[in-house]
């Protein structure tokens, strides 16, 4: 599949956002909810718009909406019918726009891009079983989920739909078949531990089954620690010959007892030269990563 994105793809490396949360949190919004940031696309846009500028400021290129949580399950249980939920789906696109167009009146000649966030099933669930995988559904049930999100994203015409944290191969499989003939491309995204997806299936075998599909311009790795991205993207890279995709947290671990976040952070500009180096073309930061953080990655990775 061709598009201007896939082509400033192979141009050169791009620079994705951070976590959309943490920015939002940063600002005083209190995410504990299970929508998540979504949750702010009904009750305040303007905020989530200004946490993408925060990030193109940062010299990010790429931002990720505000849609992984937004689901027409998880706004029904809030009371939120179909219609609406279309809308703040579509929202999620447009406040991302406006971000670029605002970020584009200091430098009208950036080139700037939107990626519609397509979470796995268990994040609706909001019950951290996105990081296990294997709810229980079979791939049909799971396309079936995935779909009707993905039309009404597709329909908001963002440049790329982005299918990340995807925690193990069935998801991966309803996703790709999700996809097709939306005419959007697509990357798809693991979160991983070591060598394996969440769900322990091996990472040749999980990247293999996005070798083939036209629809999908970029496969990788996000949510996961900064030591298990090179060995992945190497695999990425090796198996499907696509550009490769790498966003992943900051290295601090979450304490759920105290409900806080323990450690430092390993997250380093030196890394992002590794992964670049082993074929990573797409490169920002998940959990706990910041504009802070993503700028000088912007300065590691010069556009060739």
């Amino acid at each position: 599949m061709t598009s201007d994105f896939a082509d400033a793809l192979a141009s050169g490396p791009l620079v994705l956002d951070g976590g959309l949360s943490n920015q939002l949190e940063a600002a005083g919004h209190d995410l504990g909810d299970a929508l998540w940031s979504a949750r702010l696309l009904a009750e305040d846009p303007e905020a989530i718009t200004r946490a993408h500028l925060a990030y193109f400021e940062a010299g990010a290129e790429v931002v990720i909406t505000s849609s992984y949580q937004a689901t027409f399950e998880g706004f029904a249980r809030r009371g939120i019918g179909r219609e609406r939920a279309a809308e703040l789906l579509a929202l999620s696109v447009a406040s991302a726009r406006e971000a670029a167009r605002r970020a584009r009146t200091a430098r009208p000649e950036r080139a700037l891009w939107v990626a519609a966030s397509a979470g796995p099933y268990g994040a609706m669930l909001a019950d951290g079983s996105e990081y296990r995988g294997r709810y229980g559904l079979g791939r049909g049930a799971l396309e079936r989920f995935h779909r009707p999100r993905l039309e009404v994203l597709a329909a908001a015409r963002p440049d790329v739909l982005a299918l990340e944290t995807v925690p193990d191969t069935d998801e991966a499989e309803a996703l790709l078949r999700a996809v097709r003939g939306l005419d959007v491309p697509a990357w798809l995204s693991y979160t991983v531990a070591g060598d394996r997806t969440r769900a322990g299936q091996p990472l040749d075998e999980a990247f293999a089954l996005a070798a083939d599909a036209d629809e999908v311009i970029a496969v990788g790795v996000n949510c996961c620690a900064p030591e298990d991205v090179s060995g992945a993207v190497e695999t990425a890279a090796r198996v499907t010959g696509k550009p490769v995709v790498a966003y992943p947290n900051s290295g601090e671990t979450w304490d759920a007892r105290s409900r806080g976040w323990r450690g430092r952070s390993s997250y380093t500009a030196e890394r992002v030269r590794d992964w670049r180096e082993r074929g990573a073309r797409l490169v920002g930061g998940c959990c706990r990563v910041g504009p802070e953080t993503i700028t000088p990655i912007a300065r590691a990775l010069p556009r060739e």
